[in-house]
């Protein structure tokens, strides 16, 4: 393999190193105006890329949010100016060459690593390594299943990824690479930045295993190809879209390639490479122009490339526009992500159905009946579980197994893996047209967590269903009682963290996490049965202000205020009914959501909590962490000192003093 750049003459026009270079410099000069990134990527996978966006890339620079486009990852997004280069040079209104002047400062569209949202042509926010294929997968996956509900017609397209051994050595890949090649995502080809260098130096520093072998284990199709020939990679990538498997592509290249010292080292990796190593790049590309210079030749070549979509796009519309009518008009209902109206009358229905039987079951079965209730409804909506199907309650009566071949249902089985389930999800989201929802245990969000947090900084709705969700699972013990995972996820900005009280606020924070079109959302669920509290029926959802008073003091104005989240608002319920016979007013406020309950404001906080005068106690089977917020100087909490026990839960809740007269007593004691 030459260790310098490509000369071949493959796309006609402005020769292909030439188009190639177009893509180094940028990123040299971007990364040395701001003396911060990464140049050694760009520099090494520009051949790679260029050959991706001028021969195979289906998109349109001015339609960026087509339906059937083909989808580009960056998973290696710290090397963010490949992304930047190719966007700017194919013709995104968003990415101009200000733009990359002002690379990694602040306000501008080129941020360190990609971020979604930020510019148009960004398809995910990657920089955590292995987030982007895992994110990747669940674009496949989706394509997939679109396809087999609205034809060829109408979605026909590839997902694409540029990886770099570190995402392949991060643990949510293999995960999610399995999970690809079990259901056999023919559509997703990853081209693989095969360049032996990581930031300590070599990866044989902590790497001997075949990378190559382990994938075709995953049942892959496999090919290796000198990341510089052009004319190699092409027929790599036109062989990768005839199999009927997820490919990999290892493309052998040489990490900052033309840096005269730095080029096939670590030093190209995460550094600016300076002036003089830039100036011998030059030399070693045939580069006569200035920094940030691209001759009108090339950058019009580019621009060519980048219009030839529109083509495409348009006669996709005509597909759209004679496609038969209920065809087409649950497509665009799908891809607008807009909550159907019906939804709002089944959840009212299934909440007076519910007030009135007052049934006493989990909130994790709960959630199930709501589910049944609206997943027609709702056609959208595709569901799965790392293999805890029959304790999450994710799937509904009648739903068909998503299988390899069979990408029409709506049931995932992902098996034991969390992470690459949440990963999915959010590519699943981010692709548009579903809405994904997920379940596992509670305890098990730390193994979600990363994805979780990708997807709130993403806005994607996302639903995660966690069940088991506190002590009261018993006797599995304090590996998988949940205590301080509460306190974590509600730490995670724009994430949306329901635990209800019954079976009515679940179907309320179904509805709130249904309409909640740009923020994620996790359901904590009880394995217990819980009574139903909310036997008064309102139309109104009262969980939507995230806290509400259930039950209101009597015999005058309150002067002990009970604060409860999901399986222990029963208890300050019946602790409110003692305290009352004793005299002392007594409010009951159930707080299914505190993020929501924050957007409220201060007076409806201050109408619900009461003044600093009363005695507040909040009740939740879990740590203390974030409950001082709310409860005030005077404020006493009643909840886990640290890890659970095992043993049955209704003992366990007497042994750790989470009970009616832990609470009346915890209140008493500050009157």
């Amino acid at each position: 393999m030459s260790s310098q750049p490509a000369t071949g003459d493959v796309v006609g026009g402005v020769p292909h190193k030439d188009l190639a270079t177009a893509i180094r410099v940028l990123a040299m000069d971007a990364v040395e105006a701001a003396k911060s990134g990464h140049p050694g990527m760009p520099m090494g996978m520009a051949d790679v890329a260029t050959v991706l966006f001028t021969q195979f890339l289906k998109f349109d620079p001015k339609r960026p949010d087509w339906a059937d486009r083909d989808r580009f990852v960056l998973s290696a997004g710290h090397g963010s100016m490949l992304i930047y280069a190719l966007l700017y040079l194919t013709g995104y209104e968003d990415i101009d060459l200000e733009q990359i002047k002002k690379f990694r400062q602040l306000g501008a569209r080129t941020a360190g690593h990609p971020e979604y949202g930020m510019a148009r042509g960004i398809e995910m926010t990657t920089g955590p390594l292995g987030q982007g294929i895992a994110t990747a997968v669940g674009m496949a996956l989706a394509e997939r299943h679109l396809n087999a509900r609205f034809g060829d017609a109408l979605v026909d397209h590839h997902t694409y990824v540029i990886a770099g051994d570190g995402c392949l050595q991060e643990g949510v890949s293999h995960e999610a690479a399995s999970l690809a090649g079990h259901l056999g995502l023919g559509r997703l080809i990853v081209l693989w930045d095969d360049n032996s260098i990581s930031i300590d130096g070599p990866t044989n520093l902590s790497l001997s295993e075949d990378v190559k072998a382990r994938f075709v284990a995953y049942g892959w199709d496999v090919q290796a190809v000198d990341g510089h020939d052009p004319v190699a990679v092409a027929a790599a990538i036109a062989q990768a879209k005839t199999t009927s498997t997820p490919s990999l592509i290892a493309c052998r290249t040489t990490i900052g390639l033309g840096a005269p010292t730095k080029a096939g080292k670590n030093s190209s990796h995460g550094s600016p490479l300076g002036a003089a190593e830039i100036a011998g790049a030059r030399a070693a590309y045939g580069w006569e122009h200035g920094p940030f210079e691209i001759p009108a030749p090339i950058l019009d070549t580019w621009r060519q490339y980048g219009a030839r979509g529109a083509a495409a796009a348009g006669a996709w519309d005509q597909r759209l526009a004679a496609a038969d009518n209920s065809l087409g008009t649950a497509f665009k209902a799908a891809q607008s992500g807009d909550a159907p109206a019906e939804l709002d009358t089944v959840i009212a229905a299934f909440k007076r159905a519910t007030s009135e039987a007052r049934p006493s079951v989990a909130t994790r079965q709960a959630s199930g009946n709501v589910l049944d209730a609206i997943f027609d409804v709702v056609p959208e909506l595709i569901s799965g579980s790392a293999d805890l199907t029959g304790s999450n309650n994710t799937r509904t009566k009648g739903v068909v197994s998503l299988q390899r071949d069979k990408y029409e249902g709506r049931y995932i089985h992902y098996g034991v893996r969390e992470h690459a389930m949440a990963a999915a999800m959010n590519g699943m989201a981010l692709h548009g047209g579903l809405i994904p929802l997920s379940g596992t245990f509670l305890c098990f969000a730390d193994y979600s967590r990363p994805a979780i947090r990708l997807g709130a900084l993403m806005k994607q709705r996302v639903v995660h269903v966690m069940t088991h969700d506190s002590i009261g699972l018993g006797e599995d013990g304090p590996t998988h009682q949940p205590v301080e995972h509460m306190a974590a996820l509600r730490a995670i900005p724009n994430l949306l963290v329901f635990r209800p009280a019954d079976q009515v606020e679940t179907a309320e924070c179904w509805q709130l996490a249904l309409q909640s079109k740009t923020r994620p959302s996790v359901l904590a669920l009880t394995r217990q049965n819980l009574a139903t509290l909310r036997v008064e029926h309102t139309d109104e959802n009262l969980a939507a202000k995230g806290a509400y008073i259930l039950r209101e003091a009597e015999g005058g104005v309150a002067k002990v205020v009970l604060l409860a989240t999901g399986s222990e608002v029963e208890i300050a319920v019946q602790a409110r009914d003692v305290l009352q016979a004793e005299g002392v007013p007594t409010r009951v406020v159930s707080m299914p959501s505190w993020e929501l309950f924050v957007e409220q404001g201060e007076a409806y906080q201050a109408q619900v909590l009461g003044g600093d005068d009363v005695v507040r106690v909040g009740v939740e089977a879990m740590v203390r962490m974030g409950w001082d917020r709310w409860i005030g100087p005077k404020g006493g909490f009643v909840g886990m000192p640290g890890f659970g026990e095992s043993g049955p839960y209704k003992e366990l809740y007497q042994h750790f003093g989470i009970t009616v007269d832990g609470v009346v007593a915890a209140a008493k004691a500050r009157l």
